[in-house]
């Protein structure tokens, strides 16, 4: 499928912005009465209940060799730390300051694409990324002085989704999307299942699971849902239309973070959770903005080069 579609592709990356909080909705309701770890195995198990039938009607399993399987564990192995620390995160402070915090991703790809793959990074965007840092660290300050340690797990997050995002990027041509959202959530399950057994009667917080009551085995099934389908609409948005097109509008996530705080948990960002918010947003942006410029420069040079008489 080529991305020659990009209204779809824009509408599909917005409703991943406004579903992908309900996810963080459920795990915060969740971890009132619930250890992460237990609201982390949900998510993978509800994720692989719902991905295999949508596998099996389309027909999509996806054949992997060795390394292939190998890239699909390291895969999870990142997701599964990824998703426990920020629901550790949100457990106890608020959602959209975890998500500010987990919003310098795009800066940790940006020099670990450096340092793995020799992407070009220019001192622009270098310095965009330092900024955008500084932006960080306006949230986490007055958040760790509430809230302590459990401050930096979103920022551990937002490394661990790095290294994910670059599995993923090392996956992405060899296995269609949906059976690498079904391996990946089996995988999942079979990472976080042995530990919960394990920690079953030890008394460790974080892990030691507890029988669900009423609304929350809704919540539960909710993180799994709205994991599942958000991610499947950015998934297709990025099929459907170039990541330069949809890659902006992920800043919309945080907006209505914020709106579903404050309406769910009267939560609302001071002053400077605010400023560090717009500072990361605006040098995420830029750092678009160049990679943009960027690929458009080396394209030029591509056709001028296609041109030459040299090349005729």
């Amino acid at each position: 499928m080529t991305q020659d579609r990009p209204l779809p592709g824009i509408l599909l990356m917005l409703a991943f912005c406004v579903l992908a909080p309900l996810l963080d909705v459920c795990a915060k309701l969740a971890a009132a009465s619930l250890p992460v770890g237990q609201i982390t195995l949900a998510r993978f198990l509800v994720q692989a209940a719902l991905m295999l039938p949508v596998a099996a009607l389309m027909g999509e399993w996806g054949r992997m060799d060795a390394r292939m399987i190998g890239l699909l564990l390291l895969r999870a192995v990142f997701l599964v730390l990824s998703t426990y620390c920020f629901i550790a995160g949100i457990a106890v402070m608020p959602i959209a300051d975890a998500l500010a915090i987990v919003f310098v991703e795009p800066f940790i790809l940006l020099l670990l694409g450096y340092l793995l793959f020799g992407d070009t990074v220019g001192p622009r965007r270098i310095a965009a990324s330092v900024v955008g840092f500084a932006g960080a660290l306006l949230v986490i300050q007055p958040a760790f002085a509430t809230f302590g340690w459990v401050t930096l797990f979103p920022l551990g997050t937002a490394f661990l989704f790095a290294f994910y995002m670059l599995v993923t990027r090392a996956m992405a041509s060899g296995l269609h999307p949906v059976p690498m959202q079904l391996h990946t959530a089996i995988a999942g399950s079979l990472i976080c299942a042995p530990v919960i057994l394990w920690a079953d009667g030890t008394g460790l917080p974080d892990l030691d699971p507890v029988m669900p009551q009423g609304m929350v085995w809704l919540w539960l099934f909710g993180v799994g849902f709205w994991a599942s389908v958000s991610h499947m609409c950015m998934t297709w948005a990025l099929k459907l239309a170039p990541a330069s097109t949809v890659a902006p509008l992920h800043y919309f996530e945080i907006v209505v973070a914020v709106a579903l705080g404050f309406l769910v948990f009267g939560d609302f960002p001071n002053l400077m959770t605010w400023a560090g918010i717009a500072i990361i947003t605006g040098s995420g942006l830029y750092v678009i903005w160049r990679e943009r410029v960027t690929a458009r420069t080396a394209a030029r040079g591509s056709e001028a080069i296609s041109r030459s008489p040299e090349a005729i």
